[in-house]
């Protein structure tokens, strides 16, 4: 089953690039395996997947060592500092940075590792109060703060839309992160890139890799409704 709905998402992700004259090849899915049991992420690995998200530090931790090495492994959920230094040269990146403390934490603990860290900086763009993340204004200054730091890498920006009924409501969420990225992206950083666009969710990731998404974050769709229940 999971296979199956691996290889629809992936369908679904090649003609939404194709609506708008993409290469999918841009477009990188990151099964988003929040809550789910480790034989699941076993069929998706089967199915091909070799990017997982997770929002928990203990679920990465859990998952590790039971899961085959070349897995990369994404921290897409908020992240405390003090709990940075478990995860720090086990993630592939780290979509969540929010804040300029939370930066320094990241930096200082890679630095202690030895190991530099690509990370996203996670743009609250429709303003929710119920969510993480900068302002739009908030992310050049951050920017011209980060392009000193040595053990960080910013590689692009994030966001989490608005839960909608209809997916095309949040096109212009996506396209004015797409806009932020673009424009920064022209500004002389030494250590920032805007490579990386991470937007886009189970139901709206098509709309979102119209807009420029070049990971798409997509869990119920390959693992069905999550069981906050579960064990790992």
């Amino acid at each position: 089953m999971i296979q199956e709905q691996v290889r629809s998402v992936q369908e679904r992700i090649r003609a939404a690039c194709a609506a708008v004259g993409r290469d999918p090849s841009e477009v990188t899915l990151i099964a988003v395996s929040k809550t789910k049991p480790v034989p699941l992420l076993t069929e998706a690995y089967d199915a091909g997947c070799r990017e997982f998200g997770e929002n928990k530090v203990q679920e990465i931790m859990d998952k590790y060592d039971q899961l085959p090495p070349d897995i990369h492994w994404h921290m897409i959920g908020h992240l405390q500092r003090n709990k940075v230094k478990y995860i720090v040269d086990k993630v592939t990146m780290i979509h969540s940075v929010d804040s300029l403390r939370l930066a320094e934490a990241i930096d200082h603990e890679a630095g202690r590792k030895g190991c530099v860290v690509p990370v996203l900086l996670e743009v609250n763009v429709a303003e929710e109060d119920t969510k993480f993340g900068l302002k739009v204004e908030e992310v050049l200054p951050l920017c011209e703060t980060l392009d000193g730091f040595s053990n960080l890498r910013v590689m692009g920006l994030m966001t989490i839309a608005p839960f909608v009924a209809d997916p095309e409501e949040n096109r212009p969420v996506f396209r004015k992160l797409k806009k932020l990225s673009v424009d920064i992206s022209h500004k002389s950083f030494n250590n920032i890139t805007m490579s990386v666009l991470s937007m886009g969710m189970t139901n709206d990731f098509e709309v979102a890799v119209q807009e420029g998404a070049t990971l798409v974050r997509v869990g119920t769709a390959i693992f069905g409704e999550r069981d906050y229940g579960a064990t790992v």
